[in-house]
């Protein structure tokens, strides 16, 4: 072979490799329906439902290479272990192992949820669970239920579900439960594989992660009733469940509630001791001291020995746990530490509440600031007009971040815009009864026309001797056409209740207060949609209350008319609300229309 024909053979021959190298090439085929089964079980070593086993781990293979997502918030076993499992993928099997000592005669189930997925395409196997019994028998009854939010009827997050064969109160507290399961995403839970008995039910947001209520702020739930389970009353609770109460009917078909025997109503608990949680400086003259809780009747007063009380102004935050403090000597708020009292209730260490007084010390230093850039702050109020639009009958209102001093009067003007002429309008100005920072301006505000408030310049100041600017502000009153109305008949509860309108995104849009059944009416609402929420006010303190698990007491109830409500400019509706039937949030997508006045 000449030297040419050589290198032609060599040359054929390669290519022919690498056509062949290329025809050979294995790739993924292209097309075709995307995999959405599940891992399926093949094996497992022992079987699931084995009796009389006391080994220290399981093995359960699967038809395809798995993996675990989210295994930590997933995973649960009932009965609780002190030690927690240790769980592992090896290719196609999942393998559990424990050192916990078993109990005898007991099934344990191990429950998985949808933390067990393929590996490729990520398919869960929803609700997976494993179990075996250390005695010759298998518990197979059930309990079932939904947990939902005592304020909103929301599902909570994160939720375990508990269930004590021990039925005193301090089992709760003190012990783990015989059984243990968590709720779902939307508050659905079920434990299987329990033992004939009688038990108590909890809900639990274990903030700890102890698998008991042991902390102030843990929100729970706690079933009034015990839960009777065997074979011929499996399901069914001695009695009502924790909604249930003397005037109103708590139904369990499914459009009213959501599917599950047992309704639990998880609450956050309010704060049961006194005590003072902060003090603070603010600014140099201001003082703010902050109780745990607003006191009932025992005295909540700051002093300072000496001091005349023209110097200074003392008020409550709305909530009446905070004590607001503002000086008005200047030589004292100039200093840089201010020493003084304050009393208070307070919570001993028998449970007992006493009125304590401490001595309080305050520092305030000033921020650094550089001579050629210190600029004083300019004072200003801010006003309620800021869409230049006003509701009939609504009031302008006047904030500021320091107390009022009375305001000029004579330098403040309201006009009403006629063509282009001005006619002075009346008006008065009234300090709020709640906040010395706020004040009211009310007239007799007709609809459709346009107005003009001028404040010249020093009309509104505070008590440290600041002033405003002149400002005008032009507004217009809106016409009734540009707003809807609800007007809601209450029926068939007898009883405190507050009737609350909300956004379709559940913000408090107004509220009523209603001790019978009557019209509760809602004018001059916005164009959209809306939900109406009631409070079945109990202890009648004119607001929602939460539960108590020491004393007994649920939370206040709450329920939703269960559609959505839609409101249009210039339209009217009148419809009818049976309180006595109390409904969760499940008829998203029905709405209740307008209709034109």
């Amino acid at each position: 072979m000449t030297r040419k024909n050589y290198f032609r053979h060599s040359y054929s021959v390669i290519l022919g490799l690498i056509l062949i190298s290329a025809c050979a090439k294995i790739s993924s085929p292209t097309g075709g329906p995307k995999d959405t089964r599940p891992p399926v079980v093949v094996k497992s070593e022992p079987v699931s439902g084995t009796r009389n086993y006391n080994g220290k781990k399981f093995v359960v293979t699967f038809d395809e290479f798995v993996e675990l997502r989210e295994i930590n918030e997933k995973f649960m076993v009932s009965p609780p272990m002190q030690k927690k499992p240790e769980i592992s993928i090896k290719g196609k099997s999942l393998v559990v192992k424990f050192d916990d000592d078993l109990r005898d005669s007991t099934t344990y189930t191990f429950y998985f949820q949808d933390a067990i997925r393929d590996l490729n395409e990520g398919n869960p196997i929803d609700n997976y669970s494993f179990v075996f019994s250390t005695g010759p028998v298998i518990d197979s009854l059930s309990v079932t239920g939904n947990v939902l939010k005592a304020n909103d009827l929301n599902p909570p997050e994160n939720t375990l579900v508990l269930l004590y064969s021990d039925l005193s109160d301090s089992a709760f507290i003190k012990k783990i439960p015989d059984y243990i399961s968590k709720a779902d995403k939307n508050g659905y839970f079920r434990i299987d594989n329990i033992k004939e008995g009688t038990y108590r039910l909890y809900a639990l947001i274990d903030a700890d992660n102890n698998k008991n209520f042991n902390l102030p702020d843990e929100e729970l739930a706690f079933l009034d009733s015990l839960v009777i389970i065997n074979p011929q009353k499996n399901y069914f609770p001695s009695e009502k469940d924790s909604l249930a109460f003397k005037s109103v009917k708590a139904l369990s078909s499914d459009t009213v509630f959501l599917k599950g025997e047992y309704k639990l109503i998880l609450f956050k608990p309010s704060a049961k001791k006194y005590y003072l949680t902060s003090s603070s400086r603010p600014q140099a003259y201001k003082l703010n001291f902050t109780l745990s809780l607003p006191p009932d009747t025992m005295d909540f007063s700051w002093s300072l020995p000496g001091l005349d009380k023209s110097l200074y102004l003392v008020e409550r935050s709305r909530d009446k746990d905070t004590l607001i403090i503002w000086l008005r000597d200047s030589a004292l708020y100039s200093q840089p530490v201010i020493n003084s009292f304050i009393r208070y209730p307070f919570t001993d260490s028998t449970g007992k509440i006493i009125q304590k007084e401490d001595s309080s010390r305050l520092r305030f230093l000033s921020p650094r600031v550089s001579r050629a850039t210190r600029k004083p702050e300019p004072y200003r109020v801010v006003s309620s007009v800021t869409s230049g639009k006003l509701t009939p009958g609504q009031r302008i209102a006047f904030v500021s971040q320091t107390p009022f001093r009375l305001p000029d009067t004579s330098k403040i003007r309201l006009y009403r815009l006629i063509e282009k002429e001005r006619e002075k309008t009346p008006y008065s100005l009234t300090p709020d009864s709640e906040s010395s920072c706020r004040m009211f301006l009310t007239a007799g505000f007709l609809q459709g026309a346009n107005y003009l408030l001028i404040n010249d310049s020093g009309s509104f100041g505070d008590i440290y001797g600041a002033k405003t600017d002149s400002t005008g502000i032009k507004f217009v009153i809106r016409e009734n056409s540009t707003f809807g109305k609800l007007i809601v008949n209450i029926k068939n509860y007898q009883g405190k209740r507050i009737i609350q309108l909300l956004t379709s995104d559940e913000k408090l849009v107004r509220e009523i207060k209603m001790d019978q059944d009557g019209k509760a009416e809602f004018p001059y609402l916005e164009k959209g949609m809306y939900r109406l929420k009631i409070i079945y006010d109990l202890n009648g303190d004119g607001k929602w209350t939460t539960g108590d698990f020491i004393s007994g007491r649920q939370p206040e109830p709450v329920s939703f008319m269960p559609m959505e409500i839609e409101i249009k400019e210039n339209w009217e509706n009148e419809l009818y609300w049976d309180v006595s039937e109390m409904h969760v949030k499940k008829f998203k997508n029905t709405a209740i229309r307008s209709r034109s006045r």
